[in-house]
């Protein structure tokens, strides 16, 4: 076990640099000078002065990199211009939002999923099998934003059932809390619950064609056991791989869904700092981005083992 973890460790030591480097280049690459915006709008020379021997922007690019590397690993992502408040405090104010939001969102999408996905495979080419189908094509090419504005005309305006946006902290009023969330919830999970489906009833029947699936049925198990004990656990490993990357994605921000449903959320927070050139935001919110891609990923690794034995957490199979 402890051999795997320091792998993976070393392993993702050098993407993290890369990241870096690419997050800081690209900030600097683009238009407009940073201390013109840090400085405001009377842009006084001395203060304008000031910021560049601050934040080292009168150095070459390797020395500014390093300098805001320094800082980044003393856990000093920097400080937003817009709020004054430091980039630190503004992810870990967001991050509950949108966490709850995507954890809602993978929670419809598996209880969807999965048993649509087994029941297609098992019956395969049947009108279930083709409704599965269906289902999956509504989910994948539906936006998700015309899916949003939609519910909420519908639950919200017409029937008048659920709240139309806004967010309330779930600690403050639990009740209301998922009141306000079920909806986008069910927004981003019914477009991954299409992708986990058509992943599942895929994988099912890869492995239905198995010869250890005909031995156990030869043994004269019933189908049910043979399917959900045998079968379903070897099919889950590459549903966990898509549901690791989704996660991913959902924490960088369901931008649109946030939006639609005013949700203040990773996504609000990344395009607000890109509309008011809030360079140390971004910077902090695609590197938090990137390192929470690379725990997943080896949470995902760890899922493997979890769900299928044969498989051994050094990656070959035993």
């Amino acid at each position: 076990m402890l051999p795997f973890v320091f792998q993976r460790i070393f392993t993702a030591i050098p993407t993290l640099i890369i990241v870096t480097i690419m997050v800081f280049s690209i900030q600097r690459l683009l238009p407009g000078d940073p201390a013109l915006i840090l400085a405001g709008e009377e842009q006084d020379p001395q203060v304008i002065e000031y910021i560049r021997e601050k934040y080292h922007l009168n150095d070459p690019m390797p020395v500014q990199y390093f300098a805001w590397l320094g800082q980044v690993l003393r856990g000093n992502l920097g400080q937003s211009i817009r709020t004054n408040q430091p980039v630190t405090q503004l992810i870990f104010q967001k991050l509950p939002v949108t966490l709850e939001l995507a954890l809602l969102s993978i929670l419809i999408a598996v209880l969807v999923s999965i048993p649509v996905g087994v029941i297609s495979a098992v019956r395969k080419n049947s009108f279930i099998d083709y409704l599965g189908t269906l289902f999956a094509l509504s989910g994948l090419s539906i936006p998700n934003f015309w899916l949003g504005i939609m519910l909420i005309l519908l639950v919200s305006v017409r029937w008048n059932l659920l709240p139309a946006s806004g967010f309330v902290p779930f600690a403050e009023e639990p009740l209301e809390n998922i009141k306000r969330m079920i909806m986008p919830a069910f927004v981003l999970g019914t477009g991954l619950a299409a992708v986990l489906m058509r992943q599942m009833r895929s994988s099912m029947l890869e492995v239905l064609k198995q010869d250890y699936i005909r031995t156990a049925q030869a043994k004269g198990l019933i189908r049910y056991v043979v399917v959900l004990r045998h079968a379903l656990r070897n099919a889950l490993i590459p549903v966990i791989t898509i549901l690791g990357l989704q996660l991913g994605g959902l924490l960088s921000g369901a931008v649109l869904t946030e939006q639609v449903f005013t949700i203040p959320g990773f996504g609000k927070l990344v395009v607000d700092a890109v509309f008011n050139r809030d360079y140390a935001v971004v910077q902090g919110v695609v590197l938090f981005t990137a390192t929470a891609y690379i725990l997943i990923n080896f949470l995902v690794d760890i899922a493997y083992a979890l769900a299928n034995p044969r498989i051994s957490l050094s990656g070959d199979e035993t």
